[in-house]
Order: structure tokens, then C-alpha cells, then sequence
């Protein structure tokens, strides 16, 4: 891996996106667009439900469109010979993921802040800890989406078949991460197969925030979150074909 090399495909991806005005608006405005809509349907609910279901849906929704850009954007970049074009330059595979990787990290921290910013200050969302780590771990999720989608856009043709995978990885984590029924609510089986996917970590570290729950606890998932976005970076890099099919 070299550092200079990495630092111009993340360059070149942060000026490919600034000038995608549709893909930024998604990446950035989306999240806060649905933290609104969220806060509008419980707006007159007095039992406190926003402030339980909103730290978990801003560990999810940023996941989710960063899987979605990621995958379909990279996808895009193959099947038109962009990486292939880049691959054949003085560069290893690592070098061209971990420079998507960083890219869409810098979008991930832009788009994690206006998202918790908006839900603590304007729509009023209640949290016992601290902010900036609900912050920070909102930036990791949406990292973790953005390491999966660089991973599975290996296996897909064509943008169609990469938002396949959506249903098919992102939907059961969905329902088994503690959103619907907590974790240790679910049957046995259902609960040990959440207890290997990512996105189970993402919301506990999120709900421990809101509630004010252990630091220990919080440290341990993002630890768990962290490990994941290191190993579906890796596994991109790996299975990145330098031909495109």
C-alpha cells in the first residue's frame, strides 16, 4: 500500500461525487429527510418513543445509504473500466479500496453530523450521553455500510444485481438487530445469528449512548463494529477483480 497513491483515489472520488449532485443530495439529505419524517409520526406521541426508536434508525439509515451509493457507485466504476483502466497503473488493489474507503468515510462524517445534529438540536431528540460519541459512532456505521457495499459490488454484474444484495443482507439485520424485539427477546437461533451480524453491534452502541449505559459496553460494540469495516475492506480488496467480467 502506498499512502500517496490512496490519497489520489480518494481525491478523485471526492471530486467524481462533489460534481454527482444527485448521489451527494442522496448520501447527505436522505438521512435527514427520514430522522424528519420519523420525528413527525411520533410528534404527538408523549411516551418518549422518537427518543427509543430514533438512535437506532440513525445507526441504520446511514448504513443503508451508504451500502447502496457504495456498492452501485463502485459497480458503475468497473463495469465502465474505470478500475480496470486505474488497475492497470503502478496500483494495488488495496490502495484503490481503502481510496474509495476514505472517500466515502469523509462523506460518511459530513453526512452522520448533519443527521445527529438535526435530530438532538431541531427535532429534539433526548440523549443521556455524550453527543459526539453518538456522533462518532454514527459515522462508524455509516463507514461499516460503506465497507460492506465496497465488498459485496465483487459478486454483482450490473447495478441491478447490487441492490439485490440489499434484501439479502441488509433487510435481516435489519430485523434481528434489536430494532423490532430485543436481541435477548428473540428465539434462541434468531438470537445467536444476530449476535454475528455488524448491525447488531452498530444499534447497541447506539441505544447504550442514548441511555447512558456503561462506557465498557459502548467501547466493546464499537470495538466489534470497528473489526467488521476492517475485515469487508480486506475482503474487498481480495476479491477485486482487475479484468471487468
Amino acid at each position: 500500500m502506498t499512502p500517496r497513491v490512496t490519497l489520489a483515489v480518494t481525491a478523485r472520488v471526492l471530486t467524481q461525487l462533489r460534481r454527482d449532485h444527485r448521489t451527494l443530495a442522496l448520501l447527505l439529505v436522505m438521512p435527514c429527510l427520514l430522522m424528519t419524517l420519523l420525528a413527525w409520526i411520533f410528534a404527538d406521541s408523549h411516551s418518549g418513543v422518537f427518543d427509543r426508536v430514533a438512535p437506532g434508525l440513525l445507526a441504520l439509515f446511514p448504513f443503508i445509504v451508504m451500502f447502496l451509493v457504495t456498492s452501485v457507485t463502485t459497480l458503475r466504476e468497473r463495469t465502465g473500466g474505470t478500475l480496470e483502466r486505474l488497475l492497470a497503473m503502478p496500483m494495488g488493489r488495496l490502495d484503490l479500496i481503502l481510496g474509495y474507503a476514505l472517500a466515502f468515510g469523509v462523506v460518511a462524517c459530513v453526512q452522520a453530523a448533519l443527521a445527529v445534529a438535526l435530530s438532538v438540536g431541531a427535532l429534539g431528540l433526548n440523549i443521556a450521553g455524550s453527543v459526539w460519541l453518538l456522533g462518532a459512532i454514527a459515522v462508524l456505521d455509516a463507514v461499516l455500510g460503506t465497507a460492506l457495499g465496497l465488498f459485496v459490488s465483487a459478486f454483482a454484474r450490473t447495478e441491478f444485481q447490487a441492490v439485490q444484495f440489499l434484501p439479502a443482507l441488509v433487510i435481516p439485520q435489519m430485523l434481528l438487530c434489536g430494532l423490532l424485539v430485543a436481541r435477548d427477546q428473540l428465539p434462541r437461533a434468531l438470537e445467536l445469528v444476530s449476535d454475528v451480524l455488524p448491525l447488531s453491534y452498530a444499534v447497541d452502541a447506539m441505544t447504550a449512548v442514548s441511555t447512558g449505559d456503561a462506557t465498557w459496553d459502548i467501547a466493546s460494540d464499537i470495538g466489534v463494529v470497528a473489526a467488521f469495516v476492517v475485515g469487508f475492506v480486506a475482503l474487498g480488496a481480495l476479491t477485486l477483480r482487475r479484468r471487468t467480467p
